[in-house]
């Protein structure tokens, strides 16, 4: 029988929910899986952010879903590393999913997190049933030494606030410059991932948001939106669920309402996608 609310099938099986710490590489990340017998959604945050951003998109769904939350390298309550890449985080999901049993989930990214979930659905297409992307997986990015510099400037500036503001899952327990490492490779991996985003199978939504984000100006995060549209045009998995009022800090806060109506969306168009299967 189908969940109405979810609309998928349950799985047979219950999972126990599960609070602990998940081993990879040289670190160990903090988890939260709420189990149940829900279609499974892991949670991928923002590059400096911790899983408690998710809390009241969880909170809207309830528990007819299974909720994995996790908190990223020296983010949250996980270790530190040494490695800060955007491979490792690719490593840190294979790490949860195998750790708790979770063969395809949604995968639901705000900013770096669509970006996690996108490279992901593209390389594991058998491993994922359908994503949401919050304001990220978006094909434009600050690239150059001129970008480099300019995003380098804005994380020396603020290395003061860093500390401060990571227990509340701000930022990373980072170096300011180790920080500026991340943005980077983040920028260059965004100017050039239109044809990752072309080759995605999965259903696909994207909830966008409006303004500028942190170290954006004069319309950049718009011209990133704007470039998503031929993407769109290109491969028709793609599709804009909404563009909300609050901006890419905010939106997990205060829209996290149409958040939870993309995943619901996903997770209906994955089950017709399967003609009946077992989505």
């Amino acid at each position: 029988m189908t969940n109405p609310k979810t609309n998928q099938k349950p799985n047979s099986k219950p999972n126990p929910a599960w609070t602990g710490m998940v081993a990879v590489d040289d670190t160990a990340l903090a988890v939260t899986d709420t189990g149940g017998t829900g279609t499974p959604v892991v949670y991928l945050n923002g590059a400096y952010a911790s899983q408690r951003h998710w809390k009241p998109t969880v909170a809207e769904l309830g528990g007819d879903w299974r909720h994995i939350t996790f908190d990223g390298r020296a983010r949250g309550k996980s270790r530190k590393s040494a490695d800060y890449s955007f491979e490792a985080c690719q490593r840190d999901l294979d790490a949860v999913l195998t750790a708790r049993g979770v063969e395809r989930p949604i995968l639901v990214g705000w900013s770096y997190g669509a970006f996690t979930a996108m490279y992901w659905a593209e390389r594991h297409p058998d491993r994922v049933r359908a994503v949401v992307n919050v304001d990220g997986a978006l094909p434009a990015g600050l690239t150059g030494a001129e970008g480099h510099e300019r995003i380098r400037k804005l994380f020396r500036r603020n290395r003061l606030i860093l500390p401060l503001v990571a227990p509340f899952g701000l930022a990373a327990r980072m170096s300011a410059d180790q920080h500026a490492d991340v943005n980077i490779e983040l920028n260059e991996i965004a100017a050039a991932c239109a044809p990752v985003l072309e080759r995605v199978t999965c259903p696909v939504r994207y909830v966008l948001a409006a303004g500028d984000s942190y170290g954006s100006k004069d319309g950049e995060q718009e011209d990133a939106r704007a470039a998503l549209e031929p993407v769109l045009a290109r491969n028709p998995n793609l599709k804009v669920g909404e563009k909300v009022a609050s901006d890419h800090g905010a939106i997990l806060r205060k829209d996290y309402r149409a958040v939870a109506r993309a995943m619901r969306e996903v997770a209906s168009a994955a089950r017709q996608s399967t003609a009946g299967g077992d989505a």
